[in-house]
């Protein structure tokens, strides 16, 4: 879900409670708009844009109209974009299926200009390989895509080369500045599976944020708000 950040919070206990006003900045201190109202402790901005930093607030209101304070204890960018199932093949046999780009979200030769990691079998051991403009760091193995939710700053592998294992989370540093995150989910002798997440914006080593339980919620606020 691309372009969209979820937003939940600690449902209030009032018994004359109604309902939440969800609002929308563009600034922690900026002018807020209302986004929209919901019965429920959630809400989807469908209007967000990955890589675009909102801040977003909530308020309770009553059955008589009666309005609480804004909440805005807590805020998060939009999500990053992502995708499952990426397949490439070994670059020694099959060269134009071998690597990844994900600025454009798309498989391609392993030695266009814009690849940022493709996959390698020699010998009998698989590895995820990129060029020397760019870094990659094996991060050990993670229960899932959202465990690693910023990139390091030091550790990079100096051979531009990691082994690549199942259930193993790798984070990458791309020639442009930007930085993106896989996990392998299958290896062959011939080829590699693997989910992905990209951070649009450049320099920013926010990778997808993790939440326990529940990888696909992008932002949260954590306080109540109380109806006056």
């Amino acid at each position: 879900m691309d372009n969209a950040v979820e937003l939940t919070w600690l449902h209030n206990t009032e018994p004359d409670l109604a309902g939440y006003n969800v609002w929308v900045s563009d600034g922690y201190d900026g002018d807020y708009h209302l986004l929209g109202s919901t019965d429920r402790n959630l809400f989807v901005d469908h209007g967000a844009t990955n890589g675009v930093r909102s801040y977003y607030g909530v308020t309770a209101y009553d059955f008589e109209g009666n309005e609480s304070d804004i909440s805005r204890d807590v805020v998060y960018a939009t999500r990053r974009p992502e995708g499952y199932g990426i397949q490439l093949d070994n670059y020694r046999t099959f060269p134009s299926t071998a690597g990844y780009d994900f600025s454009t979200y798309s498989v391609g030769n392993y030695e266009d200009q814009y690849t940022d990691v493709f996959f390698e079998v020699y010998n009998g051991y698989a590895y995820l390989n990129v060029w020397t403009d760019t870094d990659i760091q094996d991060m050990g193995y993670t229960q899932s895509l959202y465990e690693i939710s910023t990139a390091p700053s030091s550790g990079w592998s100096p051979s531009k080369s990691v082994e690549a294992i199942v259930g193993h989370t790798y984070v990458i540093w791309t020639w442009d500045d930007h930085y993106a995150k896989i996990r392998v989910r299958e290896l062959t002798t011939s080829r590699v599976t693997f989910d992905w997440a990209y951070q649009v914006a450049p320099k920013n080593p926010e990778l997808k944020r993790s939440i326990p339980g529940d990888g696909k919620r992008t932002g949260r606020v954590r306080s109540t708000v109380e109806l006056k």
